[in-house]
């Protein structure tokens, strides 16, 4: 009985903040609703991301590298190859995003703790230095445009760039959100997320029950640069541009940082995360030139005083009044 409670306050929760989400651009200013768009870039991202460091225990710091794949992938496909159908685009960078993680993961799962994340750091970097360093296939230090795409074949012409982008736009996004969301929730509470929390746990044992350690590994790689280039695609589309800075090692921390920041030991914690960095960043960088400082110290604040996050802090204080 209580689990089912808890479940059932959980999808209330979740159908609450949908609600809330979808009523967004009807009262809130279109530059506040643009703020949200790349809060689901970065929450779909790092629902992968956490598949790889919350659940297996796998901490990438060159995980921007599937996000700028993304971008660039959208940027490509609709600048210079002409495709401007947006499911296309996804796919398409996706499958590269994928292709790109493969042997990427063959290398990097070999190892653990900060082995694997140096490495995932060297193969961002060279991802960086390539994209910086030539120009003529990458446009160098300017990046390359992304055009609008069309949705669900409609290409909604008669609409300006901030109209789209709060309207039809806004809205595919929070459905991608929602369903890459649910398939994650299903992914990590099946038999296979079972064997990734395993492999967490001790994968010495795992190994000696059975479990092939490092091809579950590479398989939550492999998803994990899957959900990294979807929030690449929208962050593109957001913005009309991917640039080499999407690649850069301090964006692969911004990562870990949402992570950390909302809670990686639970689902949502990244989640919100995502959505608190993005809005913490904005406010702080309209009111002090010394933004970064303060990101610092909340950061601080959080892995010392609440090291289960900001979903830590929230479940704490549930428990709490629960038991009053």
């Amino acid at each position: 009985m209580t689990m089912l409670r808890r479940h059932g306050v959980l999808f209330g929760l979740v159908l609450l903040a949908t609600v809330l989400l979808a009523l967004v651009p009807s009262f809130a200013e279109p530059y506040y609703v643009t703020l949200v768009i790349p809060a689901f870039a970065y929450a779909i991202a790092l629902l992968g991301f956490n598949l790889l460091f919350g659940y297996t225990g796998l901490l990438s710091f060159g995980h921007a590298l599937f996000v700028a794949i993304g971008a660039y992938g959208a940027a490509v496909l609709s600048s210079r190859m002409g495709i401007r159908s947006f499911e296309a685009i996804l796919l398409l960078s996706c499958a590269a995003s994928v292709a790109i993680a493969l042997p990427v993961a063959l290398l990097s799962v070999r190892y653990v703790k900060i082995f694997f994340g140096i490495l995932t750091l060297a193969f961002g970097m060279l991802f960086h230095s390539f994209l910086f360093k030539f120009y003529d296939l990458t446009g160098g230090d300017t990046g390359i445009r992304v055009l609008r795409p069309s949705l669900v074949g409609m290409d909604f012409k008669s609409l300006d760039k901030t109209a789209f982008l709060i309207g039809p736009f806004y809205y595919y996004c929070l459905a991608l959100l929602l369903v890459l969301g649910f398939v994650m929730w299903r992914l990590v509470h099946s038999p296979f997320g079972l064997h990734l929390v395993a492999i967490r746990e001790n994968a010495r044992k795992a190994e000696y029950l059975g479990v092939r350690v490092r091809l579950f590994r590479v398989i939550a790689f492999l998803v994990s640069a899957f959900y990294g280039a979807v929030g690449g695609v929208i962050l593109g589309i957001n913005t009309g541009q991917a640039d080499p800075e999407l690649a850069y090692w301090t964006h692969s921390g911004d990562l870990v940082f949402m992570a950390v920041l909302g809670g990686f030991a639970n689902f949502f914690g990244p989640v919100l995360g995502a959505f608190t960095f993005i809005f913490l960043r904005s406010e702080l960088m309209s009111a002090t030139q010394y933004w970064r400082f303060f990101l610092g110290l909340v950061l601080a604040i959080i892995v010392i005083g609440f090291p289960r996050g900001l979903m830590g802090m929230a479940q704490t204080a549930w428990a709490k009044a629960f038991r009053r």
